[in-house]
């Protein structure tokens, strides 16, 4: 078996004999050995990168084999629902990110892998602390109230993906899952590919399909990275001394300070009388902001075992990652072990299965909105002491030193899951499989807190104690019978019918306690008081019955149809199951004859879709009014909680899809396009009601919205002979519109953030009042007047409220390039986003003129002086809000160009290394966020504070930057 390019051995090539279960792979020498039983039938060659090889099995004992490579091959294997399918005779629109090409990047989560690769899926990391949840958007927002996220579903089983900690910003289930457990993840964006999960399709679906063990010699596979982290940006802070200016000058200009009774006649004497304090005139020189953060580190260590024979397969692996993040006490270990077996019981059936071990240590720090937040320290005044002179905490500042927070508490979960699945198929006839499977998802949190006498919250109660524990169990049985045949060399038909069962549960238990005989003692059955506990339960079902239809004709006519019924317990009795159909057709104009030889242009196909998709991602029992227990005076007694609609239903999303699939130069330059408009309607809505109900609002169906956009893709092989050099290149650009809302009233909540949700307006759009700068002459804060930013007003509540901004991008992609030289290779990888605007909801705090006692940002030193400076920082006015309330001020363009991943990497020569028995040695170096360039002032544009609520996009309040991350590692296989 050798390479068709460079004519060296290819190991690890599949070789399969049609129609059965006899399956080998290659070795090192790119030799094989196989039974064949009969001179019939055809030997299969397939490997990643390579077009699939068929050759018919003769009397020869010998096969010299030749494979093409081809990055974006259209003979290609893509995984669909519930089955596979060559993705030349794909008519729905879908991406594949194949871990192979992410092997040697150290991916915190495996969502992480899709960001910038996966055209049409926007993603954003939300937060540089470790375990955090991403932000994952396919082809825009088509929910208000429900979940946007996609469906995930691992090796058939769709699995957990909601928060279930107490933490005010949710935790990544996810992460539990090593990504080199991962061959590779397959997105369906469309309804024509999505359709076939119904009721859960509308935000997309994410295949994921775990390892498998290869027939052929065991394979030793040992790995090792290690490496450091820092901040991709620390923000700048004002010193003592500027300090000090600032706020003498905000004091001084808001009458605070001077000679009048009313006055203070120093600083000092404010001081000490404002803050308790007596440190103004020290000479300390505090750098809080960076207390914040410290120098990373991570490392991972690797073992995967693999092999077998035609009859069984196996592959076990096992991973311990250890990774200490950039924010002071933030640390993420993950240990990890899989093991995974297929087996041949016969020419006509096979089982196997697999189980995968997984435990998270995450120790947590604090919500960004709260003051024991480490990034948060940027507000203490750089005069006042980080510690004493014993040594010990300052705990007499002018805001809470949350470092004790760390020295006197802690915040720790810990995740166990387990996912595991077992499944058989039988070969009924040549043409007819039956296959059934079972896949169990089991999740369990403990999460544990404790503050100390010493912190904040624990001191006043004589230390304070927490304690959470939760269990998911969610477990899917899955039964499918598929036929298919070619009739008479022309007709290729293939249809699929199955049913589906899900059932989930989720309970949990958690108590609080305080006043403790000492910080010694921190498990609550040590507290006094044992001042709350409670315990919840709650439970859901899917019941599911889908078929599909595929045709082919003459190789070049494509028909797809699907329809699927699902029937869940989140829904009320009166609308309880839901219908989804589907269609696509595609033409495959390269295998006309009219199109000629294809010597340069030699694929082509058009490709149409429509179908609807649901989304039931709501809490459980909402369609019911809820009652729960209380306690009156010591009498025990009910009360309602949920006022219920039994006609609650699925929200619907219809979409369109016409797509374009180009190859040229024997694909080594290949194109997708596609154009989208999805509609979605039945949005679940908190409908308000009048109040003597004793409820302000009911969940139901009422709402509209859409997304429309165009997304592009290409790979080229621009170089194929010594040197190598590939390129992949994908942007999508979204409009998204809320259409319908009830009696069109908008959603605004308000407050000090600027989100909005509005009839003709994207989701979350940023509305308020127009910063218009500072008024020469006096140093007053302007703010326009109304939309036509005209006449300008510094009185705040004169100012107009209007559209100020989007948080969703005008498009967004990634790009990269891939060079190999020998034993040499180098990948690039970038993404970008342009055209959305980040609110920094902080800069009211820390770029606020000297408002109040917060330290600054540098940049706050340019304020306005004196008549006829022009600057747009106004002139410091203690405690009077000259320029710092909510409003465009602190909106900014938050598009970025990002350089994601750079491995460097070089295979050890066989010649070096066979005489220890080794049969691959890789050693490489890898960065993660290289630079970043962008014009946002805050510490990074990849953000999202989640605390805020669902409808504050793009916001920012003291997020952690993500980390800038170099490493480097060692692969060795035996």
């Amino acid at each position: 078996m050798i390479d068709g390019s460079s004519g060296n051995p290819i190991s690890g090539v599949s070789v399969k004999v049609s129609e059965s279960n006899r399956i080998t792979q290659t070795d090192v020498s790119g030799k094989f050995s196989i039974e064949i039983s009969s001179n019939t039938g055809t030997l299969v060659f397939s490997y990643i990168g390579y077009h699939t090889k068929q050759i018919p099995i003769t009397n020869s004992n010998t096969y010299d084999v030749t494979l093409l490579p081809s990055e974006a091959t259209i003979d290609e294997v893509v995984v669909v629902g519930y089955g596979t399918q060559l993705k030349k005779d794909v008519t729905g629109s879908t991406s594949t990110v194949k871990m192979s090409d992410l092997e040697n990047v150290p991916l915190p989560t495996i969502e992480s892998a899709l960001q910038g690769r996966a055209s049409g899926v926007f993603i954003n990391s939300s937060s540089g602390k470790l375990g955090q949840a991403l932000q994952i958007r396919v082809r825009g927002t088509s929910s208000i109230t429900a979940s946007s996220q996609p469906l995930f579903v691992i090796d058939g089983v769709p699995v957990i993906t909601r928060d279930m900690g107490t933490y005010t910003e949710p935790e990544n289930p996810l992460a539990a899952i090593n990504p080199d457990d991962i061959e590779s993840m397959d997105i369906l964006k469309d309804a024509s590919a999505a359709a076939i999960y119904g009721a859960r399709g509308s935000n997309g679906v994410v295949l994921i399909t775990t390892k498998k063990g290869k027939a052929g010699r065991t394979n030793i596979d040992v790995g090792y990275y290690y490496g450091g982290s820092k901040p991709t940006k620390v923000g700048k802070f004002l010193n003592s001394q500027q300090y000090r200016e600032l706020l003498t000058a905000s004091l001084t200009n808001a009458g605070y300070i001077g000679s009048a009774p009313d006055q203070y006649s120093s600083m000092s004497e404010f001081w000490e009388d404002w803050t308790g304090t007596n440190d103004w005139d020290e000479n300390y020189d505090s750098d809080w902001a960076n207390q914040a953060f410290r120098t990373g580190n991570v490392q991972q260590l690797s073992l995967t075992m693999s092999g077998g024979n035609d009859k069984t397969r196996f592959i076990a692996s096992g991973a311990h990652n250890d990774n200490k993040g950039i924010l002071v006490g933030n640390r993420y270990v993950r240990t990890s072990g899989r093991l995974g077996l297929d087996h041949n019981v016969s020419t006509w059936l096979t089982f196997g299965g697999n189980i995968n071990l997984n435990k998270i240590d995450n120790y947590r720090v604090s919500s960004d909105n709260a003051f024991s937040n480490p990034q948060q320290l940027n507000a203490l005044p750089p005069i006042q002491p980080i510690r004493n002179a014993d040594g010990e905490l300052n705990n007499n500042t002018v805001y809470y030193n949350n470092l004790i927070d760390l020295e006197n508490g802690r915040q720790m979960s810990n995740t166990y899951r387990t996912f595991s699945n077992i499944y058989a198929t039988a070969q009924i006839t040549p043409n007819l499989v039956f296959r059934t499977e079972y896949g169990l998802d089991l999740l369990t949190l403990e999460e544990e807190m404790f503050l100390g006498s010493r912190t904040q919250d624990g001191g006043d109660v004589g230390g304070y104690g927490f304690s959470h524990i939760a269990k998911s169990i969610n477990y899917n049985f899955n039964n499918t019978l598929t036929y298919s045949k070619l009739f008479n060399d022309i007709h290729d038909f293939s249809t699929l019918l199955g049913m589906s069962y899900q059932d989930g549960q989720f309970r949990y238990t958690q108590a609080e306690g305080n006043s403790f005989p000492s910080d010694k003692f921190q498990k609550i059955a040590s507290a006094a008081v044992k001042s709350d506990a409670s315990s919840y339960e709650d439970q859901f079902s899917f019941l599911s019955y889908f078929g599909r239809i595929n045709y082919k004709l003459k190789n070049r006519y494509l028909l797809e149809g699907s329809l699927r019924v699902d029937g869940s317990s989140r829904f009320g009795p009166e609308r309880k199951y839901g219908t989804f159909p589907a269609a696509s057709i595609g033409w495959v104009v390269s295998e006309e004859d009219f199109f000629g030889d294809g010597s340069t242009w030699n694929y082509l196909k058009a490709r149409v879709s429509y179908g609807l998709t649901g989304n039931a991602e709501i809490g459980n029992y909402l369609w019911r009014t809820l009652y729960s227990g209380v306690n009156y005076a010591g009498t025990p007694g009910t009360k309602p909680t949920t006022l219920g609609d039994r006609e609650l239903t699925w929200e619907n999303t219809k979409a369109t899809n016409i797509g374009l699939d180009l190859g040229f130069f024997n694909d080594r330059l290949t194109f997708t396009f596609d154009a989208y408009h999805k509609k979605t309607t039945d949005l679940l809505l908190n409908v308000p009601i009048v109040s003597t109900s004793g409820f302000t609002s009911i969940l139901q169906n009422y709402g509209e919205l859409e997304n429309k956009g165009l997304e592009f893709s290409f790979n080229s092989r621009n170089l194929v002979n010594t040197i190598k050099w590939s390129t992949s290149f994908n942007i999508a650009f979204n409009k998204n519109k809320v259409l319908k809302l009830v009696d069109g009233q908008p959603i605004y909540p308000g407050g000090r953030y600027l989100g909005r949700v509005e009839e003709g307006k994207p989701f979350g759009y940023f509305y308020g009042k127009a910063y218009a700068g500072v008024d020469p002459n006096n140093g007053d804060a302007l703010y326009y007047v109304d939309d036509t930013r005209t006449a300008t007003t510094n009185d705040y509540n004169a100012a107009g409220d209007q559209e100020l901004g989007t948080p969703h991008p005008k498009f967004y992609g990634g790009f990269g390039n891939r060079f190999s030289y020998k034993n040499f290779d180098l990948d690039i990888q970038t993404q970008f986003v342009y055209g959305n605007d980040i609110y920094n909801a902080a800069g009211a705090f820390q770029a606020a003129n000297g408002d109040y006692f917060d330290n600054q940002l540098v940049s706050q030193m340019n304020y306005w002086k004196q008549p006829g400076d022009i600057t747009d920082i106004p002139q410091p006015r203690f405690d009077e809000a000259n320029g710092t309330r909510p409003s465009s001020r602190y909106l900014q363009d938050g598009s970025y160009f990002r350089v994601k991943n750079v491995v460097l990497g070089y295979n050890i020569p066989s010649a070096y290394i066979s005489k220890y028995k080794i049969n691959n040695a890789r050693v490489y170096l890898s960065a993660t966020n290289l630079f970043t360039i962008t014009n946002y002032e805050g510490y990074d544009p990849e953000i999202n504070t989640t605390f805020a609520g669902n409808y504050q996009l793009g916001t920012d309040f003291y997020t952690p930057p993500q980390a800038r991350t170099i490493t480097f590692g060692i692969n060795v296989g035996f």
